[in-house]
């Protein structure tokens, strides 16, 4: 008996320690190169962080004095900030569906078609959300305008790239019976990948709308409003306790929206 259960027994996992220490190795002496401005790399200062450390000190303790005086200047900025958010998030939402059937290929069969919407969507992904606020601040004007529109570009690289991956690696045997039944690719779609993309759909819309309250707020910086504005002008005018209360306010909110945001996947997810 024992000779049968020590033929049962998993044979221990082979170790392959010096194979893992020659990668860490590897991965640290490249990231050491990388920090070497004799061969090309970046320069980083750490005696500079050293003689200055007074100056953080300094502004750290600033920003431990907030100044609650200062809250009823930031309500209508921070309002107009919750709305870029959900206006930006639903307007993805919205237009994600499709461009998200087309990307993937369960969904659409046709290389063409599906390679177009994958690359524009990886185009639309590759630009950084500032640079595309910027751009847009110079086209139509210091606002809320530009800010949701970075806000609807943002959310829908993030849904469509997420959500058509999720499709593509899923089975899918009821698109099979669709077919075999000699329905069309729309009809399959709408009866029976939708349905079944619905809660992928729901938790990423969720947490789009927890990211647009924080990039937002960095927008604003750029002229795309929002608390980001207001952020902007009391960093430059030094008011470090005012700047305080504008981080504190945006922490509450961002935790506040994702205490409801997993309540609500909880129900539909």
């Amino acid at each position: 008996m024992t000779a049968i259960l020590r033929e049962l027994e998993v044979p221990p996992k082979p170790r392959h320690t010096l194979r893992t220490v020659l990668i860490v190795s590897a991965i640290a002496a490249f990231t050491i190169a990388t920090c070497l401005p004799a061969i090309g790399g970046i320069e980083l200062d750490l005696a500079a962080i050293a003689k200055h450390w007074r100056n953080g000190v300094t502004k750290l303790v600033q920003l431990a004095q907030p100044n609650f005086a200062f809250v009823p200047r930031t309500l209508a900025p921070l309002l107009e900030t919750l709305q870029m958010a959900l206006v930006g998030a639903a307007a993805a939402a919205l237009c994600s569906i499709p461009l998200t059937l087309w990307a993937a290929a369960p969904t659409n069969p046709n290389r063409v078609t599906r390679g177009v919407v994958r690359t524009l969507n990886n185009v639309n992904r590759a630009v950084p959300d500032l640079v595309f606020a910027t751009v847009l601040v110079a086209m139509v004007g210091v606002g809320a305008l530009p800010g949701v529109i970075t806000l609807f570009l943002f959310n829908i690289g993030i849904v469509v790239k997420l959500v058509s991956e999720a499709i593509d690696a899923a089975d899918h045997p009821y698109m099979e019976a669709g077919r075999a039944a000699g329905g069309t690719q729309f009809q399959i779609n709408r009866a029976t990948a939708l349905p079944q993309a619905w809660p992928l759909f729901a938790n990423q819309w969720l947490y789009a709308l927890e990211l647009n309250v924080r990039v937002s707020a960095i927008l604003g910086i750029v002229g795309a409003g929002g608390i980001g504005r207001l952020l902007d002008e009391r960093r430059g005018f030094y008011a470090y306790s005012d700047v305080s209360v504008i981080i504190l306010e945006i922490l509450v909110v961002v935790i506040a929206i994702e205490v409801l945001s997993n309540l609500l996947r909880r129900r539909l997810v």
